[in-house]
């Protein structure tokens, strides 16, 4: 059997670099290597290399999170090479990466989201007035950044003045939204022109944590995750069929895992991740292994779907 020259792509230069290499060993390891050959590409040295060896190369598997890896530029160039990708293209990758055109592709598709306000550095308002518009708690997130970087939970004005301090070193326009307590699930989708939900992963921070925040996600023991989540048949369905939508409305492609806050019977979307964290244990690898997918079977199909045809 021929091996396919599989271009593995982690690292970068965002703030989720050392999330995206250690995700990218973890791939290197489950990938099977009698039906690969694999190149091992890291953005921040090696993008020269890239170009050079990109008529040998017949896939990429893109293991990177934030700017320059999540956001599109990266998937446009390897459009220019010519080298198919797992997962979203240009388009749904820089929507997804953006919280704000997200927020108003979600609400357009008829989904619930939570109130917020979004502003530049230049145009903050103050606490107070951020208070009167949606009172407190609030979340802080900068809008262009994803593994909860630079998000905080703010319940006093003087936590709201630290919080907006600790996002805008990240991006110049931040989000504010009402904090919502409910139960946080994620769904996940896999395919292209035929969508399959992936069974729900219900997440429990543990008590040391006010939400599930960059530790909490990575720190092992920090959070518990329960796949299927603990749902009645009526609101999982509910919530999948969210996830579905936020997967289409925001042009995504291959694979997406959308997370949600569930709330006396609401569903409250509140981002689409369009490369889901890729370690063995991480969500959409769990829902997948869920539903009869192990880690290796996983990436197999999403380099399958990176080429096939539509």
């Amino acid at each position: 059997m021929t091996k396919l020259c599989l271009a593995l792509i982690a690292g970068g230069k965002s703030a989720e670099r050392e999330v995206s290499l250690k995700s990218g060993e973890q791939v290197y390891k489950a990938l099977d290597k009698s039906k690969y050959d694999i190149r091992r590409f890291d953005p921040l040295y090696d993008l020269g290399r890239l170009e050079q060896e990109a008529p040998d190369l017949d896939v990429a598997l893109v293991i990177m999170h934030g700017r320059g890896g999540e956001d599109g530029t990266l998937q446009g160039m390897l459009d220019l090479l010519g080298i198919p990708y797992q997962g979203s293209g240009v388009l749904g990758s820089a929507i997804g990466m953006n919280k704000e055109l997200s927020k108003l592709l979600y609400q357009q598709a008829g989904l619930t989201v939570s109130q917020s306000l979004f502003f530049d550095k230049t145009e903050a308002p103050t606490p107070r007035d951020i208070e009167a518009k949606l009172g407190l708690p609030v979340v802080i997130k900068p809008v262009n950044e994803g593994s909860s970087i630079g998000v905080t939970k703010a319940r006093t004005l003087e936590e709201l003045e630290k919080g907006l301090a600790a996002a805008f070193p990240y991006d110049q326009r931040i989000l504010v939204e009402q904090y919502l307590e409910g139960i946080e699930v994620t769904g996940g989708v896999l395919g292209n022109a035929h969508l399959t939900a992936l069974p729900l992963v219900e997440i429990i921070p543990s008590d040391q944590y006010d939400f599930f925040d960059y530790e909490a996600k990575y720190k092992p023991g920090a959070s518990t995750e329960i796949c299927p989540a603990r749902l009645d048949e009526a609101l999982t369905k509910k919530a999948q069929e969210a996830a579905l939508t936020a997967h289409r409305a925001l042009h995504c492609r291959g694979y997406s895992r959308t997370d949600m806050i569930i709330q006396d019977g609401e569903i409250h979307v509140l981002e689409t991740n369009t490369i889901p964290g890729m370690t063995a244990t991480s969500l959409f690898p769990q829902a997948a292994q869920a539903m009869g997918l192990e880690f290796p079977q996983l990436l197999d199909r999403l380099i399958e779907l990176a080429m096939e045809e539509e």
